[in-house]
């Protein structure tokens, strides 16, 4: 881009190509991202261990080679750019892993001269290493997933043989969990105590599990196989792993919850390395490892999207565009200007048919990852049904143990969480888990059972419920934070047949049987914002307390409209109209997708919507 004059007032760009805003370019390409040099390890060393992000990690322990002399107890601090030894392990090890942070981790197994395997495990304060509580099972090359209170030691060799089990660690203390379904050791995780990957790894170069709190299930297959572990880090549902072996590997790959694409490779290839935990994918760092020929290194690289700061990242193949933005278009002949904010330019399209339609329905998820469950059918009272969505079509998966409709939902389509409604009994407090395959009861009921209320939440560990009836529930509202519901402040306007969407922390909440009231709920109390358009009971929508939609409601309405953080807007209505539906849970307000519902005359739907928009429009400038 380069100045072309001023008009006016304007600075007039000129451009080759139309510019792309952040935000819609990470929409297209979420794993735009490269590796760049960091600061190298004092101690160039392989088989270690590493904990924390790319600006803060802890390089622990490791191998300089030369028999058991060169097993160290080194610890090395790194902030971003540099590292800093610090105090030693009380016991060298190699073949070791760790998770937490620089402030508070631990590391757990290894491989301690003479013997063959260790089951020790300490604990670092920020200043210090204490042993604490052993492994039940002696291990090495083992992944350690989670944080210094709550974590998973997974996989790993004795030194005969590998391992399918897996320790959980409290705190104090560690109990075997599920096993794995393929044994292994030097494996890529990534995730926490309850929602996890285990990636390949040696004895299972091609396996990928996926963990759910409780047990393992096969997912998807990385494009690559490999073992030695070269380095991963994320979460369950956006990660990445990077090198490993056999011979020394570069090749990165990125998770996004069901598949694996592959992006950009290590400048340094190499095996056996530390990593960071890394947060969601978008952030890692690699540090030490087995480099060619053959020798130990103390390189850092560490991964961010080029998105990241366009302003300072040209290696993006996108430009970010600014609102207001006056350009000259040298490949068109045009001049141009960007427009943003306010509703987003979107239309509804046909997505694939459902197998049953119900109405008094819920769904969650994403418009490639979709889950619809329970609600009621032609001449029934309630149903347990539950469909998935691939991106594709729909397929019928495991029951809910209990059939319920105008019940609440919250989560992912493999952490998800159904809650209240009503079952053939009544009102319902029940509460439901989903683990990506199965339901289970949750022991952890709500306060207050009611039907047609709004719930939302990251997880099946984390969720907001929100108005209901009978009537003395039209206010109340519970939050859930994977232990107990506590009811906390009441919603201004009491309602039922409400729509809403966000967190427990950061939640909307609008439409119902009073019409367009719409609130935002901050963590502690509700707001009254602008009114909608045009409300209605039996609404549905998805997204957030600052980017939301809301679609349908009865009597079996098309009327859309999308949430900015300050006003409602009407945008394209819905082909179908409709009423008590199932929709998408985790989109903003570009993105989202409603399937079944009641139509009118009223008629259970079958048909799929689906939702999308650019966040940002560019307008070519004309004259008169």
């Amino acid at each position: 881009m380069s100045e072309y004059k001023g008009i006016k007032g304007f600075q007039v760009q000129t451009r080759t190509e139309d510019p792309v805003p952040y935000a819609q370019a990470l929409a297209d390409n979420p794993y735009a991202g490269a590796w760049g040099s960091g600061g190298t390890m004092n101690t160039a060393r392989r088989y270690l261990g590493g904990c924390g992000v790319y600006t803060a990690a802890l390089g622990i322990a490791g191998y300089t080679g030369g028999g058991s002399s060169g097993r160290l107890a080194i610890v090395e601090q790194y902030d971003g750019s540099s590292w800093t030894e610090i105090a030693d392990l009380n016991t060298a090890r190699v073949l070791v892993s760790g998770c937490g942070t620089t402030t508070a981790a631990i590391v757990a197994g290894g491989r301690i001269a003479p013997g063959p395997s260790s089951a020790v495990v300490e604990s670092w304060n920020g200043s210090s290493w204490t042993e604490v509580a052993d492994l039940g099972t002696a291990r090495y090359s083992v992944v350690d997933l989670g944080t210094s209170t709550a974590a998973i030691t997974t996989g790993g060799f004795t030194g005969a043989a590998y391992l399918a089990s897996n320790e959980s660690w409290n705190g104090s203390s560690w109990t075997e969990v599920g096993d794995l379904n393929d044994s292994g050791a030097n494996i890529s995780g990534f995730g926490s105590s309850t929602a996890a990957i285990a990636a390949l790894g040696s004895d299972r170069t091609d396996k990928v599990e996926s963990w759910n709190g409780s047990a393992w299930s096969e997912v998807a297959e990385a494009n690559t196989e490999r073992a030695d572990h070269g380095g991963s880090s994320g979460t369950s549902t956006s990660g990445l792993i990077y090198g490993g072996s056999p011979g020394f590997k570069s090749e990165t790959e990125a998770w996004d919850g069901s598949s694996w694409t592959e992006v950009a490779d290590l400048a340094q290839a190499r095996r056996l390395s530390g990593s960071t935990d890394g947060t969601a994918g978008t952030t890692a760092a690699i540090f030490g490892g087995l480099a060619p020929p053959n020798n130990g290194t103390g390189v850092t690289e560490e991964w961010t999207f080029s998105g990241l700061d366009p302003s300072t990242t040209p290696a993006a193949d996108y430009a970010d565009a600014i609102t207001g933005d006056f350009y000259y278009n040298s490949t068109t002949g045009q001049f141009k200007t960007v427009n943003t904010g306010g509703a987003p330019i979107g239309t509804w399209a046909s997505g694939a048919a459902v197998n049953v339609g119900r109405r008094y329905t819920a769904g969650l998820g994403s418009t490639t990852a979709g889950l619809y469950f329970g609600g009621r059918t032609p001449g029934t009272a309630q149903v347990t049904s539950t469909e998935q969505y691939d991106g594709t079509s729909w397929t019928e998966v495991s029951d809910l143990n209990v059939a319920i409709i105008a019940h609440a939902r919250a989560g992912t389509t493999t952490s998800g969480l159904m809650a209240a409604g009503t079952d053939p009994s009544g009102n319902s407090n029940k509460v439901e888990d989903w683990n990506g395959s199965s339901w289970s009861t949750n022991p952890h009921t709500v306060n207050s059972a009611r039907q047609f209320l709004a719930g939302d939440g990251p997880t099946n560990n984390s969720a907001i419920i929100a108005g209901g009836e009978p009537s003395p529930n039209g206010a109340l509202t519970e939050i859930y934070n994977g232990s107990s519901w506590t009811e906390v402040a009441d919603l201004n306007t009491a309602r039922n047949q409400l729509a809403g969407g966000g967190t427990a922390t950061a939640f909307i909440a609008f439409g119902g049987n009073t019409g367009a009231d719409s609130e935002t709920w901050d963590g502690s109390s509700w707001t009254a914002t602008s009114d909608m358009n045009g409300g209605a009971p039996g609404i549905m929508g998805s997204g957030n307390s600052t980017a939301a939609l809301a679609f349908g409601g009865s009597p079996a309405r098309g009327q859309t409209e999308a949430w900015n953080g300050s006003s409602w807007t009407e945008v394209s209505d819905l082909a179908a109209g409709r009423q008590f539906a199932a929709s998408s849970s985790v989109t903003g307000n570009t993105s989202a997708w409603i399937c079944a519902g009641l139509s009118s005359p009223p008629a259970n739907l079958t048909s799929m919507e689906i939702f999308s928009a650019d966040d940002f429009q560019i307008k070519s400038v004309t004259t008169s």
